[in-house]
């Protein structure tokens, strides 16, 4: 809250409501002339949503995706004059705590791990088609899987005998494809970093985090903030670079020993912020999370 600076007659945009704690500590802030617009693309999310906070005069909910920040704020007449968004990545508590969504594998439930169960495909669906090699490429680069083609080979294996149709029949899978000496080492169970690579995959996490990163920054009001909470490296790696993409020059080459005239539409405020010892305690899930701010140039002093 103190990172996106809120002000009581502000204008500000959660774009992953979840189930609205941050949302509720905004509108805390907020006086009758302030406003917050609330977008997520879970269906069960914005229902909750609306019932809890539909009192709220300042407060908007929108079932999007954030990927769409930019058009849902031309057409609410915002672009420019919004004075903080917040990104919260990854899956909600609720969400992973709920086995038919099939987000986690810690109880059996249908392989689906869609954010958005209306469109596209679920899980099970991806794991029949997909091509070993792809899945192995996934597995690697989204879940920074060092088992990556074992666990592929396994997975298609595994799917001539039968379709993998819940989350403990995949986890299964996984957790005998990687060697025991392994799997008995880590810290998290032998299929954490492949079930984050398929959610990630077949939502098309990744690219849609590009896109709302790319259109935050044209629709903040000089002095506006950018506030993101991201929960592993390959997330952090994108916010990090979009931030330095918008405030800093590009760096000269042989092709162009000379920068061209730059005009910086962030600069970074602050370092990283990373949970300490006591709030990991109180909340083992944030211990990866990592805060990241910046701030349009242009506002008051």
């Amino acid at each position: 809250m103190d990172a996106l600076n809120v002000r009581e007659n502000g204008c500000y945009v959660d774009a992953t409501f979840g189930r609205g704690g941050h949302a509720r500590a905004i509108l805390d802030r907020l006086g009758p002339d302030g406003r917050l617009l609330a977008m997520d693309a879970d269906p069960e999310a914005v229902a909750f949503g609306r019932e809890r906070f539909g009192d709220w005069p300042q407060f908007r909910l929108l079932h999007c995706n954030f990927r769409e920040l930019a058009a849902v704020l031309e057409s609410e007449g915002l672009t420019g004059r919004v004075d903080g968004i917040l990104m919260d990545l990854g899956v909600s508590s609720p969400q992973l705590d709920d086995p038919a969504r099939g987000f986690s594998f810690q109880r059996s439930g249908p392989l689906d791990m869609r954010l958005n169960p209306e469109t596209g495909q679920p899980a099970s669906v991806w794991l029949e088609a997909v091509a070993e090699q792809e899945l192995a490429r996934v597995l690697r680069e989204f879940g920074e899987e060092r088992f990556a083609r074992r666990i592929a080979r396994a997975i298609v294996i595994a799917r001539m005998r039968a379709p993998l149709r819940t989350t403990a029949e995949l986890a299964a899978v996984i957790e005998a494809a990687v060697p025991v000496a392994a799997a008995r080492s880590a810290r998290i169970h032998p299929a954490t970093r492949s079930f984050q690579a398929i959610r990630i995959a077949i939502n098309g996490e990744l690219e849609g985090l590009e896109l709302a990163l790319a259109q935050a920054v044209e629709v903040l009001a000089p002095g506006g903030r950018l506030v993101v909470i991201s929960f592993h490296s390959l997330e952090d790696r994108l916010v990090k670079q979009a931030i330095r993409a918008a405030s800093e020059p590009p760096p000269a080459s042989r092709r162009r020993p000379q920068a061209e005239t730059f005009v910086p539409r962030l600069r970074r405020v602050g370092r990283p912020i990373t949970p300490g010892p006591a709030e990991c305690a109180a909340n083992p899930r944030a211990r990866s999370a990592r805060m990241r701010v910046a701030e349009r140039p242009g506002g008051p002093a």
